[in-house]
């Protein structure tokens, strides 16, 4: 049956012939009706199992804390099947959006299929794999047959860069800054849609949780599954490599008032008093929590809820250190296996959640009713220990 549903989607994405796969990440755990259970089950009935590594995307439930997501008994039953299905398929148990901090890293050229636009774009594009945009279902077929359609982001000629952004008209202290790499995706996503951009004249080494977050954010404004990063990312050394030689289709030139347009539409509201912070999407990694370790430090316990979407591996490491105590007692709330904006976690009745992830600005509004204030981690911070908006404008200015 998963040999049918492959094949058939090959013909369909005129693919002429398929290509072994390393790994999936399978996105498709993630509960959103019966019909989902009945699949994995039925793979599950018909003695089904990956041929390949594989790790799962979130699900619609916290394991850890259980206590935490809001909903009647039947859907969090359903919501368990479905997870308890993709495990018995031999899939790891890795509950997150960001399985390359989970020790999934498939290796320069690799095949791939994954599911998860943030991982797709972070494992194209900062570990140079090769994986198309695969949607629920398609991805486990992919993973239990070891292959996937050989077309799209497999090949090299759709790998090629064919719009050159510059960003020489903007601050060098803007370049370094944290938010500012969210903010970049927005735009960027917005921009080009699907296309491959090689993004010109950004710092020569970038923290890996800034390009996860540019790539998160192109792949929810648009459907950016690579881009390059000039002297940064693998495949582009240049950007006469990036572009495979060739002139590009579009040039981009990004200015400041680019930026400050792209972060201003990721807020719906403005100024006054917020009702939480949520961030962590992708999943919060260690060097995210040491910054907000940092933030914390010495201050007052923040007066509105703040939560941390990660992975179950992070939260093993914070308790085996020793600082999960701490960011529980400052006010910090972690959630695991999942996240806020798919799972009602957030208190009911809606408000102003405030947030430093693009992602969460995109999606939230429409998935948990509330409006947005996008803000980087210290205005986070700063907000929930206020009860308001709270930003430092000056960077941006």
């Amino acid at each position: 049956m998963a040999m049918r549903i492959v094949t058939r989607m090959a013909e369909l994405m005129g693919a002429e012939r398929l290509v072994p796969i390393a790994s999936a990440h399978i996105d498709g755990c993630l509960y959103h009706g019966d019909s989902g259970v009945a699949f994995a089950e039925r793979l599950v009935d018909g003695g089904g199992a990956v041929g390949v590594a594989t790790t799962l995307n979130v699900g619609a439930l916290d394991l850890l804390h259980p206590t935490r997501v809001r909903a009647d008994p039947a859907r969090q039953a359903m919501a368990r099947r479905l997870m308890t299905a993709y495990e018995a398929l031999g899939c790891a148990p890795s509950w997150t959006c960001a399985p390359y901090q989970a020790g999934h890293r498939p290796a320069l050229g690799e095949h791939v299929a994954w599911g998860e636009s943030n991982a797709v774009a972070f494992a194209n594009s900062v570990l140079g794999a090769r994986t198309n945009r695969y949607g629920d279902f398609l991805d486990i077929c992919c993973a239990l047959v070891g292959r996937a359609p050989m077309t799209g982001l497999h090949r090299d000629a759709d790998r090629r860069a064919t719009v050159l952004v510059e960003t020489d008209a903007l601050s060098p202290a803007l370049r370094v800054m944290t938010a500012f790499y969210p903010v970049l995706g927005a735009w960027l996503g917005a921009e080009i849609g699907d296309a491959v951009a090689v993004i010109n004249g950004l710092p020569a080494t970038i923290p890996e949780d800034n390009l996860k977050a540019l790539g998160a954010a192109a792949a929810s404004s648009g459907a950016v599954g690579l881009f390059h990063v000039a002297g940064v990312t693998p495949e582009a050394p240049s950007v006469d490599a990036a572009l495979a030689g060739r002139p590009p289709v579009r040039t981009l030139r990004l200015t400041p008032d680019h930026v400050r347009t792209a972060r201003d539409r990721l807020s719906t509201a403005a100024t006054g008093p917020i009702d939480a912070v949520a961030v962590g999407s992708p999943h919060f990694s260690l060097d995210e929590f040491a910054a907000l370790e940092t933030l914390l430090a010495g201050g007052e316990r923040l007066c509105r809820p703040f939560y941390v979407c990660t992975g179950r591996g992070v939260v093993a490491t914070l308790e085996a250190q020793g600082r999960l105590d701490a960011l529980e007692a400052a006010g910090i709330l972690v959630v695991a296996d999942t996240c806020v904006v798919v799972t009602p976690i957030l208190p009911a009745g809606g408000g102003v959640l405030m947030t430093n992830s693009a992602k969460f600005a995109h999606y939230a509004p429409a998935n948990t009713g509330y409006a947005v204030v996008y803000g980087s981690l210290s205005d986070c911070v700063a907000s929930a220990r206020a009860g308001r908006v709270t930003r430092d404008e000056s960077a941006w200015r």
